[in-house]
């Protein structure tokens, strides 16, 4: 009797104990939840303190002096040389197909590249910075998004399916802004993106080479003097010309190079997957072999290719 006594006694005087332990605990997570709250309001204005001072001496704090969100593009005053770092970069897409490049097209000036993504493919912020348009325009860009970034560039992404930020929203290079699309004055989905100083359009082939899906340097210094000429000789080594008209370079080789270029991209041609159709018959109908058709697009033979798919085949 006096055993089970002492026994009941024991196990009376550890349930209190835990209990009490509990309770401390609780205390002690109750009193120290306020001192969190407080280390992280602490914490997020500290960090936002940082992302201000960056800012304010962020080279385009120095080469612009309004922020609007009217116009997607209204030509400042252009300083004859300005350096513009492309380093922490992100490719707006994974595509590698240029369909258009800058410059003159069909007797008018083409501001930016078409790239070709398909309805619904991730669009990605190029740099970090901030959104500062978000509209659509039915006889231009569709569906677009303006970014303003540090590095003083501003760059557009044009003819989404949909945009996925919003204005004065801060970005990070890669965070995904939109999808791909088809909307406004477009024949074809793609992307139209354009890299822009000062509102003024510069070609994106001087900073970004899709082909190897890189950078084409940790910098690019911008020159008054000297853009034109490397506009033309990057658009030349992109492979692709978009008028028929031969750029006026001095260098004889530069010339025999574009022109044999010109009549190699003459030759792509493209096909569009109607419903049923299997690369076998696309084949068939294009002439070409399937391992072409895998080679030219980057697939497997076991990829499934859906109605509406564009495919090169020469």
């Amino acid at each position: 009797m006096r055993l089970r006594k002492t026994i009941k006694t024991f196990a009376i005087t550890t349930f209190l104990a835990l209990t009490a332990t509990c309770a401390t605990a609780q205390d002690l997570l109750a009193r120290q939840a306020p001192i969190d709250k407080k280390m992280k309001a602490v914490d997020t204005f500290a960090l936002q303190s940082i992302i201000n001072k960056e800012q304010a001496a962020a080279p385009s704090a120095q080469l612009y002096n309004e922020w609007n969100n009217r116009y997607a593009h209204r030509a400042t005053q252009l300083p004859d040389s300005f350096r513009i770092n492309l380093k922490h970069f992100c490719m707006p897409t994974t595509s590698r197909i240029i369909t258009s490049n800058y410059g003159s097209r069909w007797g008018r000036m083409h501001k930016g590249l078409d790239i070709k993504v398909y309805i619904g493919d991730t669009i990605r912020a190029a740099f970090s910075g901030k959104v500062r348009i978000v509209k659509y325009e039915a006889q231009g860009y569709g569906n677009y998004v303006v970014i303003r970034h540090y590095n003083g560039l501003e760059t557009i992404y044009g003819h989404m399916s949909k945009q996925l930020v919003e204005e004065n929203q801060t970005v990070r290079a890669g965070e995904p802004i939109g999808l791909g699309g088809n909307t406004g004055r477009s024949t074809g989905s793609h992307l139209h993106f354009e890299t822009r100083l000062c509102g003024v359009a510069l070609n994106p082939a001087l900073l970004f080479d899709f082909k190897n899906q890189d950078v084409t340097a940790d910098a690019y210094m911008f020159r008054r003097s000297s853009y034109n000429r490397e506009s033309e000789l990057a658009n030349n080594n992109s492979g692709r010309v978009n008028d028929t008209s031969m750029p006026n370079l001095t260098d004889s080789r530069s010339v025999r190079k574009s022109q044999s270029e010109v009549a190699e991209t003459a030759e792509i041609r493209y096909h569009k997957v109607k419903r049923g159709e299997t690369l076998e018959t696309i084949a068939r109908v294009r002439n070409v072999s399937v391992s072409d058709l895998c080679r030219l697009n980057h697939i497997t033979k076991s990829m499934r290719i859906r109605p509406g798919q564009i495919l090169r085949y020469s």
